[in-house]
């Protein structure tokens, strides 16, 4: 089956120069793009340049993760396409031999898989998780997410334990498979997000019309990881939180979950606790505002589309998908739980 591996790059030319290589070299079978999200490091010169069999779509304007790679993937669909999938890859990720062919495999065996993640390992300690995806992730009922290979800061230690093939909550947009038709059909990443979560919210979309995320333990990368935003940077942090607050809003099926975003109100606020014993103000800020964006969303005066949203995607919904029952913040910080293990 045919295959467009996309990295979407924004001023990573130093990836792109470490990585891209190892990509060319392991990707036999695939045609590989890069987006670049109007970049101002000389990225597409260095494509030009150096990478002359990799294909490259220029964006005018950074439109951030979710919107460059629907307007790429779109690109693409249009005028080079049709592939049956994607990969989405960042740009600081490091494939190793044969890393494509285990997760096409396990896509064509089953054609209700809409996405797929292989093992994600981190780059500067290769047997220990990436904390980006580890091996397939969940999502709590108060909309937190975690993953097989790290709870919140506690990442394991790859010895095996996770070498198998299995349905999962989301797979991480920092290595994702996606079935091209699917993609389309339930128009790509919410836009509005621009990054972070989207990949989180698309998989519980795609998984209420029926499909299926997996993650494919028999293939693996290995992730650099905040390559364009650092884990403390207060934007990562605001739009982690907005994002998630509106994921929930939209996707939690019955009554409006107004006493679910009140509790997570509560709990927003109570993690903000070590940062402000920290001295974080940036980081205490941005949970602030992230928490009045996802309001002011609500309120906005052109009939709010994310109200819209919540209405479209209910009449769509054909499957109930099951959240983490129990709360992984209490699991992890009152219990003690540090692997996924022991959940």
């Amino acid at each position: 089956m045919s295959l467009a591996v996309v990295i979407l790059n924004y001023n990573g030319r130093g990836f792109l120069s470490q990585f891209l290589p190892t990509v060319v070299a392991y990707s036999e079978d695939a045609t590989i793009y890069v987006a670049d999200n109007a970049s101002t490091d000389g990225s597409v010169d260095l494509l030009r340049e150096q990478f002359p069999t990799v294909r490259v779509i220029e964006l005018p304007t950074n439109e951030g993760y979710a919107g460059g790679y629907n307007t790429a993937l779109e690109h693409i669909r249009q005028h080079e396409g049709p592939f049956t999938y994607y990969c989405l890859l960042n740009s600081d990720v490091a494939v190793t031999p044969g890393w494509i062919r285990p997760v096409l495999t396990l896509l064509d065996m089953n054609p209700r898989i809409a996405a797929c993640q292989p093992k994600l390992l981190a780059h500067d300690q290769p047997t220990q998780f990436e904390y980006a995806g580890g091996a397939g992730g969940y999502l709590d009922w108060l909309g937190f997410a975690f993953c097989r290979g790290r709870l919140f800061d506690s990442v394991e230690t790859d010895t095996g334990q996770y070498n198998d093939n299995r349905p999962v909550f989301w797979a991480s947009g920092a290595c994702l498979f996606v079935r091209s038709a699917i993609f389309h059909q339930t128009g790509g990443f919410d836009t509005a997000f621009f990054a972070h979560m989207e990949e989180i919210d698309w998989c519980w979309r795609v998984q209420r019309q029926g499909y299926e995320i997996w993650t494919c333990g028999e293939a693996t990368v290995h992730h650099v990881g905040a390559g364009t935003l650092a884990k403390s940077n207060p934007k990562k942090t605001y739009l982690n939180y907005r994002n998630s607050l509106a994921m929930l809003y939209k996707n939690l099926p019955g009554q409006t979950p107004w006493g679910l975003l009140l509790l997570r109100l509560v709990v927003d606020g109570l993690s903000a606790g070590p940062l402000l014993l920290r001295g974080e103000w940036a980081a205490i800020w941005a949970i602030l505002r992230a928490h009045f964006a996802f309001y002011g969303w609500l309120g906005r005066s052109d009939a709010s589309a994310l109200r819209q949203q919540r209405r479209s995607l209910a009449r769509l919904a054909t499957t109930e998908v099951r959240l983490f029952p129990k709360s992984i913040i209490w699991q992890y910080f009152a219990k003690g739980v540090r692997r996924f293990s022991e959940l």
